[in-house]
């Protein structure tokens, strides 16, 4: 399908992932003080230029407005400090983008920091998604859901085990998203896991919650990056690929009364919304990133996102369709969260950044989509099959 590209007023200007995977000896806030600093570099803005501001409260060292006052941000007149976990950064995308278009903000800033990888050497414990997830006494659920001590993997598990009863994926087809990430990771020089696995690697690797291997599950590293988004006519000056912002959406996931939907994600919505107001449809963007927790988060998303009917993601994902050059759906093309980094444990922000970096064909070259001109990144925050935020942009390069 081609259309014509609905008028904008924001585009992506600078965008930066910062390099380290374990942050011994790294504030939280020096990662975003020299993320920040990489992505108005980047940009050839300063930091007087910036007058909003978008940080999820979960990645901030204190207030967001004590990690304003820590990168010199002093021309501030619109903050955000919406926090869904992995989402974050997608909504903050959308919410930059009405606030520049409705004169709230001219060039805003988008920063993620986290350190649960170093944290937990620094205590002597260990940071992975096998500890149970501790509720507050006060929420709502607690009384109900923390009795089982749910761990963020079974919980995927059972999204998996779902999905294999419902509609027949099998490990294997599970396992060529892992594959797919490490063909890509092994270009990637900052990269965690640089070694491609075969399907048997995958399946052969220990069982951490039935039916999820260890290959099936993301990296927990620290890490961060910084997006900067500013107004058409700002971007236009600047001496960087114009990338726009073409289309953005958000929704939310609840049980609603224990309706628990295994199977389903927000993505539903979200995907509906960023395409409708695109004016364009799945099968035109040519390159996405997609949030890659664990490898059934990526063939949901991929069917609710509509690149394959329901129940039918597995088989999308199989035969290296999601190998850049190889497939038809070239897909987290950095390694992603399986492969290369996911700072945080929040995987939104180098979605982004890498979408940013096909449309600007500055990917690795054996990597790079040779028609980057419609790229869509996609992410979802808490848990898929209890409650989740899923969040989504389609980015253009003009």
């Amino acid at each position: 399908m081609t259309s014509t590209a609905i008028p904008s007023s924001s585009a992506v200007v600078g965008a930066y992932e910062h390099p380290t995977r374990k942050a011994i000896g790294i504030s939280l806030g020096q990662i975003h003080a020299e993320s920040v600093a990489g992505a108005l570099a980047d940009a050839g803005l300063g930091i007087d230029d910036i007058d909003g501001f978008c940080c999820a409260t979960g990645d901030s060292p204190g207030s967001i407005l004590n990690l304003a006052d820590y990168l010199g941000l002093r021309n501030l007149r619109w903050i955000d400090g919406t926090d869904t976990g992995g989402s974050s950064y997608l909504l903050h995308v959308g919410h930059a983008v009405q606030a520049i278009e409705s004169g709230q903000a001219s060039v805003v800033l988008i920063s993620m920091a986290g350190r649960p990888k170093a944290a937990a050497l620094e205590a002597g414990t260990v940071a992975s998604g096998l500890a149970p997830r501790v509720l507050h006494p006060e929420q709502p659920d607690a009384g109900f859901e923390g009795l089982y001590g749910a761990t963020t993997v079974t919980a995927y598990a059972m999204c998996a085990a779902r999905h294999m009863h419902d509609f027949g994926t099998t490990s294997e087809q599970l396992a060529w998203v892992k594959v797919a990430a490490s063909e890509h990771a092994q270009w990637n020089e900052h990269a965690v896991l640089r070694t491609p696995v075969t399907v048997r690697d995958v399946v052969s690797s220990p069982m951490i919650a039935d039916p999820l291997h260890r290959l099936d599950c993301c990296l927990v590293t620290d890490g961060g990056g910084a997006l900067i988004l500013a107004r058409e006519d700002i971007a236009r000056r600047l001496n960087r690929p114009v990338v726009k912002v073409r289309g953005h959406g958000a929704a939310v996931s609840v049980q609603g009364g224990s309706g628990v939907d295994l199977t389903s994600t927000a993505a539903v919505h979200s995907g509906k919304a960023a395409f409708g107001m695109a004016g364009v449809e799945p099968g035109d963007m040519r390159y996405a990133s997609i949030y890659d927790s664990f490898t059934i988060t990526v063939v949901m998303q991929l069917e609710d996102l509509g690149f394959c009917e329901k129940g039918a993601g597995g088989r999308f994902v199989a035969d290296g369709n999601l190998i850049s050059g190889v497939g038809q759906l070239p897909w987290n093309t950095d390694g992603g969260g399986l492969c290369n980094n996911h700072p945080g444990n929040r995987g939104g922000m180098t979605k982004l950044l890498e979408a940013v970096r096909q449309a600007r064909c500055e990917a690795h070259p054996k990597v790079q989509v040779a028609d980057p001109s419609l790229v869509l990144a996609h992410g979802t925050g808490m848990l898929l099959g209890v409650r989740h935020v899923s969040g989504t942009v389609v980015l253009e390069r003009v």
